[in-house]
Order: C-alpha cells, then structure tokens, then sequence
C-alpha cells in the first residue's frame, strides 16, 4: 500500500505526497503512507530496497541507497540518511533520525537518534563500533576508519563528558569532513544521542 491516508488522528485529507526515487524496491506487504499538513510529503530515495512487512509512516524522509530489512518499521518523522541499513524488525520511535552509513543490528528498538557511520546495537541501544564492513565497502579507507573510531571513543568510550568530547572532536580532526558530519548530526539532535 503506497501513498495512502496516513495513520495520524490530525490528518484531516489534505493534499499531500508520497515520492520514491528511481531503482527502488519495494516487496510484498509494504505499506507508505503519504505526508501530513507537517512536511506535506513522505520521501523515498533512489536505489533504496524496503523488504517484506517494512512500514513507512507518514512524514518520514529516507535518503538514497538505504536497506530495511523485514519487519522495519518507522513512526511518524523518521529521517533516515543515505546508506544507512536497518536489521529485520527495527522499530524506530517517531521523530528519531539515523546518521548516513549506521547499521542497526536486527530486533532492536531506535528511540534516540543514531548517528552516523556507527553500527548500533542491544537493549537499550548503544554504540558497538564503526560500521567498518559497510564503510570498507563503499570506499572509506583505514585512515578514514581509524580517524572515525577515535573521534567516537572520544564520546562514546570515555570518561569526559561528552560536551568536552566534541571539543576535542573538532580539536583533534579539523580537517575531516567526516567529523564534522558527526559533530553537525549531534548538535542538531532533537531526541538526544544513543
């Protein structure tokens, strides 16, 4: 079911959109519910693949070459940046937002943004590492795997508070555009980090 009424009370039958990019896909018993009067549009990207049973509320914002697994299901104003892999049966809470390249592990609920080029996993969820199978894949090289584990120790495996660890983030790594997406992603985090 794609573009229908979305499942929001406020929903009074406006006008509004769902857009899939070029080259997706979209298997059996997946459901995307056009935009409310918030965004007005529920986007899809190009190259993405939405497994069996995915659910795509309305308002949500996927970027190009994302995977959802079976069972993947998005609350209302999800974004979910480019490259990003979610596992069979992710649930995400609504207005959350997944960082470019972070794999979610399978069977694990998402209620705090997720940010990027991570791979996220357990319960609660938390930081597991790089995502340096998926980074190595789609060409980041080891001296740009080391420089984004050791900005991420800096705020995930320290003992500073991570106030301190963006400093020493944008101190230590002023020149990796990578970085700085990570740092941008964290100070426009409206739910918080994992």
């Amino acid at each position: 079911m794609i573009g229908e009424e979305p499942q929001d009370l406020k929903f009074g039958g406006e006008d509004t959109l769902t857009e899939i990019g070029d080259h997706t896909v979209i298997r059996e018993f997946v459901t995307i519910n056009r935009g409310t009067d918030h965004s007005g549009m529920t986007k899809i990207g190009s190259h993405v693949l939405l497994m069996a049973y995915v659910h795509v509320a309305h308002d949500c914002t996927i970027g190009d070459n994302v995977i959802f697994a079976n069972l993947v299901t998005l609350g209302g104003h999800v974004h979910v940046d480019e490259w990003a892999s979610l596992g069979g049966g992710v649930l995400v809470h609504q207005f959350c937002k997944v960082g470019a390249h972070a794999f979610i592990g399978g069977g694990f609920r998402i209620v705090q943004d997720v940010p990027p080029f991570i791979l996220a996993a357990g319960e609660p969820l938390k930081y597991a590492g790089i995502n340096r199978i998926g980074l190595k894949r789609r060409g980041f090289d080891q001296a740009q795997r080391n420089i984004l584990k050791k900005a991420y120790n800096y705020f995930f495996r320290s003992d500073i508070p991570r106030t301190q660890a963006i400093k020493s983030m944008r101190c230590d790594f002023p020149e990796s555009s990578d970085v700085k997406a990570i740092i941008d992603f964290i100070d426009t985090s409206d739910r918080g980090i994992i």
